[in-house]
């Protein structure tokens, strides 16, 4: 009985220093990078789960055990907020991105985004690789572009509506579809696929991407978590990785 009495507090002061946070996928290269600059610094263990920020929040919201969300577009962290999911006074917009067009690496396709630019006859009978532009934050950015500038009934027939904006570029990356339309930030961790261009900012809804304490939390890291993902060090970080980080 001394045994439990003593092990107990300290179970529960090892699970207060531990941060679970629920991430965009997109983020993942310079998320990964971060928390492990905060666990080096003391800052207690970090467990990132990545995925669609639609499924994320639908996992939240069916009890899934986190401390932090970050979302992709600012539609989902509204969801869980209306639900009081998430800590309203924690929510910070914490980056924004840029929505590009890629090809293979070794493609010799070129095309200059603009108002009724060919996509769908560069496509021909192939395919375009998106993100579901039902509800993934990725695909719902790119259908507004597209719409936008005119050519989205010619191209939605030919679209792979992916399950996440990664799946999206791994499509592209092995040469399955010759474009696809991800982040730049996708892009630049990808060295098989190559930017062909980037979507003008005016066409879509600004990439905003938000994060949030959750109500369930109860790590005393997870905050510190958060405070270190909108330091200026860390501020470095997301730029190497191609994130534009909001003021």
């Amino acid at each position: 009985m001394l045994i439990y009495a003593l092990t107990v507090p300290v179970a529960i002061a090892q699970t207060r220093m531990q941060v679970t946070v629920y991430a965009a996928v997109s983020m993942k290269e310079g998320l990964d990078d971060l928390t492990r600059r905060f666990e080096k610094q003391g800052g207690g263990h970090v467990r990132v789960s990545y995925a669609a920020s639609s499924a994320l929040a639908r996992q939240i919201e069916s009890g899934a055990p986190a401390d932090v969300f970050i979302s992709a577009d600012l539609q989902w962290m509204d969801y869980l907020d209306q639900r009081k999911f998430i800590q309203s006074a924690s929510r910070v917009n914490l980056l924004s991105n840029r929505l590009v067009l890629i090809a293979p690496a070794d493609s010799k396709s070129t095309l200059f985004i603009a108002a009724k630019f060919p996509l769908a006859a560069e496509l021909g009978s192939n395919r375009l690789a998106m993100a579901d532009p039902g509800s993934v934050p990725a695909g719902k950015y790119a259908r507004a572009a597209l719409e936008a500038l005119g050519v989205w009934h010619q191209v939605a027939p030919k679209a792979v509506r992916a399950e996440n904006v990664r799946a999206a570029l791994a499509l592209v990356a092995r040469g399955e579809v010759p474009f696809g339309i991800v982040y730049s930030s996708d892009a630049l961790a990808e060295p098989k696929v190559r930017v062909i261009g980037q979507f003008p900012v005016n066409v879509h809804p600004p990439i905003v991407y938000p994060a949030a304490l959750l109500t369930s939390s109860r790590s005393k890291a997870a905050e510190a978590l958060l405070r270190f993902l909108r330091s200026v060090d860390a501020r470095l970080v997301w730029r190497k990785y191609g994130f534009v980080v909001e003021s």
